[in-house]
Formats: C-alpha cells, structure tokens, sequence
C-alpha cells in the first residue's frame, strides 16, 4: 500500500472506528479540515472504506425517496415484500405497520376522520391503546349495506376512539342513497350538522383505497345498480377513495353515484392537513396513482411490491 493509501486509511479508521470529528483529526495529523473531508471522500470512493448499515433496506429508503419527490408526498411508508409471501401475509405486514404509524400519528386535540375497508379496518384492530385527551374521531363517508356490515365504519370509529380514550360521533345513513334528492336532503339535515362542522376541523383522516370496478374485495358496492356501473364503465372509472370514483388522472366521474352519495370529497380531503391512504396490491396501482397525481392524499401507507408497479405504469 503507497503511502496516500495509507494515510487515506489512517484518516478513515480515526473517523469511523475511533470516532474523532473532522476537526479532532485535522489538529491531530496536521492538515487542513477541508483535506479531511476530501479524503474522507475518497476513501469512499477507492473502497478504502466500506460502509454497512445493518436492519436498513436501502431500496425502500430509494423508493420513499423517489415517492416523496414525485408526487409531493409529506409521508410515506413502505412495507418490504418477498416473492415468496402469501396475499395474508402482505396484508398482515401492511396492517401492521399502518397500525403503528397511526398510532404515532394522533396526539391530543386531534380531529381523526375515517372511511372504511379490509386495510382500514385491519390497521385499526391492531393499534396499541394510548391514553389521550381531547380527541375526536368520526365517519367521513356513510356506511356500507347491511350485508357487509363487518367493516362499518360506524365499527371503526368506535373501535379508534376506544383505543385513543376519545369521543366519537356516528353516521345514519348509507354511503349511497336511492336518489339524489335523498342524499342532498341527508346532507343538509340538521341530524348531519354536527358532522358537516366537524368535518371542517378534521387534521387527520384514514381512507381506503378501492381498485378497479371488477375488485371483488369491495365492501360496498353491491349498493350500486347495473346501470350505475354502466355509467361508471363509460367514464372509465379505476377506483375509488371515500366511495368516490375517478378515471386514471384522477378526474371524479360526477354522474349518477355522486349525486346520490352521502360523504367528505376528495377536493376537501385534499386540503387536510394529514390523509392518511392504506393500500396494496397491483391491481389497485392505478388507483393510488390517480389519487397521487391530483394530491387527494399526502400520505401513501403501502408495499414494496405496489410501489414498483406504480413506478412502472408512471415511468
């Protein structure tokens, strides 16, 4: 080894094994702090120096990275994916890490909005208690029919709140109704005053994401008609989010559905300080994408495996 070499080593191993700062070896080696730096550098850049971060996936960081700069996101988390991993266990991971990051999230004071699905509900079964004060949580869309009650969103608000030592409100009325004068009737009862004022203090609300109009996981959508998803099919519908559909640059399809539906919309939504959006799976990257590009949510809680093919159909 030549004696740059060895002076190039000597520097490294003070800084990252004794753990002198640049000024400390600057006074000990007599050379300027700037050759420091630079040497630093360039023991880095020779392989000198060898640097292994261990419990750190670095392609996750990439594509958090490369999420928040694309589309503006304030947070995003990203679960790691494995071929070999089962749909349940996707999922498992996903509502897991959802469960702690809402957790972290809520503090005293805050006003939490829900609308409902599979991962929604799942993040919410698994959160920890955690003692607050002060706080609200309320439904930001009607519920979904009777058949599938499970996911409610009634259920979840209940369920946040109990966890959160908070107070909740509830809904009376289905996501969507039989005509638009029901809504719109709903809508401006005084019954739904409380919930339209709270609505304008809401800072955090939690939403689900639902994949194109031939998802089978839905949990409401045997309240639309034939004729319903006709119309939607002829506005190319992709998804939706707070049972509000959009075509693939995330224009909302306002045809008959959106008359007759009883909830927050997705320009409201956009303007909360915090939305909170819970999903995965390749079939709905096109969804979330859509919602990405027109800054509905700020938020993306997903996997590894979705944001790849996200990445992939934006190129």
């Amino acid at each position: 080894m030549n004696e740059k070499k060895k002076l190039l080593a000597k520097i490294a191993y003070m800084y990252y094994v004794e753990g002198l700062n640049q000024s400390q070896i600057s006074k000990e080696l007599g050379i300027y702090r700037t050759s420091v730096s630079r040497m630093l550098t360039q023991a880095k850049e020779e392989g000198i120096v060898e640097i292994k971060i261990n419990n750190f996936d670095s392609e996750i960081y990439v594509l958090e990275s490369k999420m928040k700069e694309k589309y503006g996101l304030k947070k995003i988390e990203i679960v790691p994916t494995d071929e070999t991993d089962s749909v349940y266990e996707k999922e498992e991971k996903l509502s897991k890490m959802a469960a702690n990051f809402i957790r972290k999230q809520i503090e005293n004071g805050s006003v939490v909005g829900l609308s409902w699905g599979t991962s929604v509900g799942d993040a919410v079964n698994k959160i920890e208690k955690k003692y607050l004060e002060n706080t609200m949580f309320l439904p930001i869309v009607g519920g979904p029919s009777r058949i599938n009650s499970k996911y409610h969103v009634n259920t979840l608000v209940y369920e946040l709140a109990k966890k959160f030592h908070g107070e909740s409100i509830f809904v009376n009325a289905s996501v969507i109704q039989e005509s638009k004068e029901m809504a719109e009737g709903i809508l401006n009862s005084n019954y739904f005053e409380e919930l339209n004022k709270l609505w304008k203090q809401l800072d955090t609300v939690i939403v689900g994401i639902g994949g194109p109009l031939s998802y089978k996981k839905s949990k409401w959508r045997d309240l639309l008609t034939e004729e319903d998803f006709e119309d939607l099919k002829l506005r190319e519908a992709i998804g939706d989010c707070c049972c509000c559909f959009f075509d693939r640059d995330g224009k909302i399809s306002k045809g008959a559905v959106y008359e007759r539906k009883v909830g927050l919309s997705l320009e409201k939504l956009a303007n909360i300080p915090c939305s909170i959006g819970i999903a995965r799976g390749k079939i709905k990257a096109r969804a979330i994408l859509a919602l990405l590009r027109k800054g509905y949510i700020n938020t993306l809680l997903t996997d590894q495996e979705t944001v790849r093919e996200i990445l992939r159909i934006d190129k």
